[in-house]
């Protein structure tokens, strides 16, 4: 099919209601704060926004790694997750409790004043490392993420080596988005293991770098990357694209059926995109959720269903696309 078939809503093309399973993930969004300001960034963060966490959310974030099992990974993002408040009580709290936790670094913080023992600490409390390299040229990530990015990511990636990440138990995965289309010309993201294949080569060859996996993401038109759509008049075609792909093998592993994404004012979503949108989770009610809904109902699965819209053919097209990279 061409981009200029007929569009399907999502809800539509899905015919049924997508289930809500057992909650294993935590995904917390500390705040906006960052020292970068990327193209493609759907959090729309950087250094001028305050938005973090207060010390009553942190404190019920807490209540909740301590109280529930269940919880098996907490997964940290921002902005930079780092620069806002909580970071590392969040870090230590879910170490203490044996949760694995991920950190969605941008790896050009390691060289902000104040941050330069990150790689150190990373590794003492053993944190599975995530980080955004949208592509192993230093042109095209300079392009997406600032002049420079790229140099100091390499530095940065050489440092979690050095502390053993990429060899070993220390995790160190790469993230890949696709540049945002800026003509009708669209290409799915491209076969995780080939690229993978090729990140490895040129690291490995120009700068002695090793990591675990890398894992490619889909840019759905929401935040930056939608305004860049709408400027080329492009988010309608990128939509009927992404819904003519749509793959539903996918759907088994979607990353918003196991998980809570939460806030930093403690509101619960089904998933980060939901949550960049203001699509707010809802119980068996109707009613939206917080964090202290969950503590006094004491758990974790109070939403039945989770809310859809027309970019979750970002995550179902093709290979499928999520936070752990391609799905199928």
């Amino acid at each position: 099919m061409s981009i200029l078939s007929p569009f399907t809503p999502f809800s539509q093309r899905l015919n049924k209601s997508l289930d809500k399973q057992t909650i294993t993930t935590l995904q917390i969004n500390l705040g906006r704060k960052c020292n970068l300001a990327c193209r493609h960034c759907h959090v729309e963060a950087g250094p001028n926004r305050t938005e973090e966490l207060s010390e009553a959310i942190l404190q019920q974030l807490l209540t909740l790694i301590r109280s529930f099992p269940q919880i098996k990974t907490v997964d940290l993002t921002g902005g930079a997750p780092e620069m806002n408040y909580g970071f590392r009580d969040l870090v230590e709290t879910s170490r203490q409790y044996d949760k694995d936790v991920i950190v969605r670094s941008n790896l050009t913080l390691f060289f902000v004043p104040g941050y330069e023992d990150l790689p150190t600490y990373f590794a003492e409390q053993g944190v599975r490392v995530v980080a955004s390299l949208p592509c192993y040229l230093a042109d095209n990530v300079d392009r997406q993420r600032g002049h420079g990015v790229y140099a100091e990511s390499i530095r940065a990636l050489q440092l979690l080596n050095q502390q053993g990440y990429g060899q070993g138990k220390l995790i160190l995965d790469l993230v890949y988005n696709p540049p945002i289309p800026t003509n009708p010309n669209f290409q799915l993201t491209p076969s995780q293991e080939s690229l993978a294949a090729d990140y490895r080569h040129y690291l490995a060859t120009h700068f002695d770098i090793q990591f675990n996996q890398l894992l490619t993401i889909t840019n759905l038109p929401i935040g930056r990357t939608k305004h860049t759509l709408d400027k080329h008049n492009l988010s309608g075609p990128y939509l009927r694209f992404l819904s003519d792909h749509y793959n539903p093998s996918t759907l088994a592993r979607l990353m918003c059926r196991q998980q809570l994404s939460v806030d930093y004012d403690g509101k619960l979503y089904d998933c980060d995109f939901n949550q960049m949108e203001g699509v707010l989770a809802a119980g068996e009610n109707g009613k939206s959720l917080t964090v202290s809904d969950l503590i006094r109902a004491q758990s974790l699965d109070l939403i039945k269903t989770v809310k859809t819209a027309n970019y979750c053919y970002g995550c179902t097209a093709g290979s499928g696309s999520s936070c752990g990279g391609a799905l199928v």
